[in-house]
């Protein structure tokens, strides 16, 4: 089977949380095939790309296994409990001590080693072929960096920066473009998962790791960290925005090009470029050259800010200059104590990094 077919294996670290939300769901093949096109975009039993694909399969083969495990031992207990239950009359002697037999004993020792085994091949076969997938030709690279509490994702083939909203383009099974990941953190352990295109992988201090994804369907596809990593772990949102090939194409043109910036909002430039911000922000075209925050040289092109925490509108933006904790409590952006018309100013500046 070739690596980026749609039923090839993948990561299975997610396997034993997806068969314990099984347990709560109906979840039969006919049931999934019909309504994975109307579910939300986060369901795991929609799997859209290859990695997700191959850990819904193992934990539905799981979820059968055991399944089966527990009919047969619950069976074997119901039959017990009526077949031996005390009746009137009964002697409350010590019934006759049978002393074990080898066969029986043999047969439940042989029978469960041999089920683990089953289990533990399948899943190391997932395991294995996910870790030892190569980048075809044309694969997109991605370095996404996790930060308390943004993501930051930077296409080093495309010299693209941007935050919290990846970008990616759906990958035709017949022409496979897959993207591939690499996983690092600016600060303490984070958690990448967006369970409808993989399993999850931690982004730790000083050791990189990879993951890929090969979307077959487009649309916009929702995440977690999910790993905590401090007060604002619960708002560090994802959001995968999978595109047609042109619409990518189009999408990466834009972010290459400078900021725009208008004379009408020269005032508030100039108030952003005499505060903090410029510490921690990069605009390109301007003396902002931080690296601790999100690069704002396209924030208008984002449907949302803080990392997904509200939508990207005027009011927003407006509320989340003037003092960030009011929007997401807990996060390390301070207020810069504006007054309100030099908030006005900054907002209508912001508003033109598109």
């Amino acid at each position: 089977m070739r690596p980026f077919q749609r039923n090839s294996s993948s990561q299975t670290l997610a396997a034993a949380l997806i068969l314990s939300a099984s347990l709560l769901i109906p979840a039969t093949s006919g049931w999934a095939a019909s309504s994975r096109s109307a579910l939300s975009p986060t369901n795991i039993f929609a799997p859209v790309s290859t990695p997700a694909d191959s850990i819904f399969g193992l934990s539905m083969f799981v979820l059968a296994v055991t399944g089966v495990i527990f009919v047969i031992v619950f069976s074997l207990l119901v039959y017990a409990a009526i077949k031996f239950r005390l009746k009137a009359g009964d002697s409350s002697r010590e019934p006759a001590q049978i002393y074990g037999s080898s066969q029986v004993e043999l047969a439940w020792t042989v029978i469960p080693v041999l089920i683990v085994v089953v289990l533990f091949l399948a899943a190391a076969r997932v395991i294995a072929s996910i870790q030892n997938a190569k980048a075809p030709q044309g694969a997109i690279q991605v370095t996404v960096i996790g930060h308390q509490y943004w993501w930051e994702y930077r296409y080093p083939d495309l010299k693209v920066v941007t935050a919290n909203e990846l970008h990616v383009p759906v990958s035709d099974p017949a022409h496979p473009t897959p993207t591939f990941l690499t996983l690092l953190s600016a600060d303490t352990d984070h958690s990448f998962w967006v369970p409808r295109l993989a399993g999850k992988t931690d982004l730790i201090p000083n050791h990189p790791n990879h993951m890929w994804i090969d979307p077959h369907e487009t649309g916009l596809y929702l995440g977690q960290c999910s790993q905590y990593c401090g007060v604002q772990h619960a708002l560090m949102l994802l959001r995968v925005y999978v595109q047609t090939p042109a619409d990518f194409d189009q999408w990466i043109r834009q972010q290459s090009q400078p900021a725009v910036v208008s004379d009408k909002a020269s005032e508030g430039r100039k108030i952003f470029e005499s505060t903090a911000c410029v510490n921690c922000h990069t605009v390109t075209g301007t003396v902002a050259k931080g690296i601790f925050g999100p690069d704002l040289t396209h924030l208008m092109s984002r449907d949302t800010i803080a990392s997904g925490a509200t939508p990207n509108t005027h009011d927003n933006l407006r509320a989340w200059i003037r003092d960030p904790n009011v929007l997401k409590p807990g996060c390390l952006m301070p207020a810069m104590g504006m007054s309100d018309p030099q908030i006005d100013a900054v907002t209508a500046y912001m508003e033109t990094l598109r």
